[in-house]
């Protein structure tokens, strides 16, 4: 899928926006339409947010926000969806249960969801002076991989964290692999994508290759974007704050190893992804990134949601399978992997 209008655009206006918003849980259910398009169900679960448009197959043709009818997200023009795996607890028997998620910060009462930010540089810069390009109608992007079991396939990834959190502030340190203690508030996992794209194409066969992690240096320090792929867009960062605390008081493995496990059985934590669906109404986030603020962006002049209105969009899983309850194996017939997988 090509963008006719990459070099008018390639030359965006600088901004000084960082962008903060929650999304409320729209759906938890084995739907994929980025990896799995038109599969039902599809091969794990995931926790989705965003337009209540979203389904098996995600037509990039399709308008999503003419599509949807409601958004759990905190900015009414946001039709987006965004998505991950879901967190499970192995008990010592084998069987497994659903963590649901926290809402974040000042969201504790959102159903759940995740927190999305959207960065022309680093988080602690609040200038945000660099010029960035916002997406555009189509586009999608995915990052992580499923079949990463060890520190070294991980590393491809290095912006797939986990936090355990000591108080429900805590956002250091940053672990690569799942924490190996209890966590008194949770367990906090931060999904950062690439932040340079090709200028071309919305979309990839594997839904990485557009887009491309700065040539040298990394976001943060402001790395230069290589020639493949130069145009420089918002860094997207997902947050989940994951509800470990009713399973503390569980028996955990007597050799210490940790006892959560993604939906698709990975049980070292290397595996983490995400996906992501453009879905902003018009120019909205353009606007944003054009509007100077910081996390509170509401001078743009764009609706912002109540939670109670967030929360109130939901969509029924069309997916009948239990999930929620105590289950010998994962939805899809997943179970824990603590080592190296063959793909054979």
């Amino acid at each position: 899928m090509k963008w006719a209008l990459f070099l008018p655009l390639a030359f965006a206006i600088p901004g000084s926006a960082v962008v903060r918003l929650h999304c409320s849980q729209l759906v938890t259910q084995r739907l994929d339409p980025l990896v799995d398009p038109g599969m039902m169900p599809s091969s794990h679960v995931h926790q989705i947010v965003g337009g209540n448009s979203f389904n098996a197959t995600m037509d990039p043709k399709k308008n999503m926000p003419e599509e949807s009818t409601c958004t759990t997200c905190q900015y009414a023009d946001d039709f987006s969806n965004y998505w991950t795996a879901v967190l499970y607890f192995r008990a010592q028997n084998g069987s497994y249960k659903r963590v649901p998620q926290l809402g974040n910060n000042q969201f504790r009462n959102a159903t759940g969801g995740l927190t999305v930010y959207y960065m022309q540089d680093a988080i602690y810069d609040s200038t945000q002076k660099s010029k960035v390009t916002a997406f555009q109608p189509g586009f999608r992007m995915f990052v992580g991989d499923i079949f990463a079991r060890t520190l070294a396939e991980a590393g491809r990834f290095r912006q797939l964290t986990y936090t355990c959190l000591d108080e429900f502030i805590t956002r250091e340190p940053e672990l690569i692999a799942f924490p190996k203690r209890r966590c008194k508030e949770g367990i906090m996992t931060s999904l950062r994508f690439p932040t340079c794209w090709d200028g071309k194409n919305l979309d990839s066969p594997d839904h990485m290759s557009h887009m491309s992690y700065p040539e040298t240096g990394t976001f943060e320090s402001g790395g230069p974007c290589p020639a493949t792929h130069p145009v420089r867009t918002s860094q997207v960062m997902f947050e989940v704050v994951w509800d470990t605390k009713p399973f503390n008081g569980l028996e955990w493995p007597a050799d210490g190893s940790n006892p959560f496990v993604w939906s698709f059985g990975d049980a070292t934590g290397y595996a983490n992804h995400a996906d992501y669906v453009f879905g902003w109404k018009g120019d909205a986030l353009q606007k944003i990134l054009d509007t100077p603020c910081y996390f509170n962006c509401d001078s743009v002049g764009l609706k912002l949601q109540s939670i109670a209105e967030m929360n109130n969009c939901t969509q029924k899983p069309v997916i009948d399978e239990d999930i929620d309850g105590w289950l010998d194996v994962l939805p899809g017939g997943y179970h824990a992997e603590y080592a190296p997988i063959s793909l054979q």
